[in-house]
């Protein structure tokens, strides 16, 4: 039902995601907010690669609970705050993802609402 699409007339991807990816005869449609860092506890890891693991591990749920899997996911956009390794936050999408590539974009910002969070991420599903 979703396919990435990948044009051999155009250069290949820069890191581990699709181009696009096209979703056909979807039923449902999951589109989250901009998910942040916050664990249930509702503490904030320090490090960049311990949000990026909260974040992920908060967007599995939302997965889970609409029933949906990481092979659901067609689209994630990520907000990092300028300064921070990006490495950490790519592959920490690549583990959640196991591999499976979804159209992905990632922007630098230079701050998000609240100073100690990092990073947030906003993902759309279709099954």
């Amino acid at each position: 039902m979703n396919r990435e699409i990948a044009p051999s007339s155009i250069a290949p991807t820069a890191a581990n995601y699709a181009h696009a990816v096209l979703s056909e005869s979807s039923k449902r449609w999951l589109h989250t907010s901009g998910i942040v860092p916050i664990a249930p506890d509702w503490s904030v890891p320090a490090s960049i690669a311990d949000q990026a693991a909260t974040v992920w591990a908060n967007l599995m749920a939302i997965l889970a609970d609409a029933d949906m899997a990481a092979t659901d996911v067609v689209s994630v956009t990520t907000y990092v705050v300028a300064g921070q390794p990006l490495a950490p936050v790519m592959a920490a999408r690549d583990t959640a993802l196991g591999g499976h590539r979804v159209a992905s974009t990632l922007v630098t910002v230079p701050a998000l609402a609240r100073p100690e969070w990092l990073m947030e991420i906003a993902l759309v599903a279709s099954a």
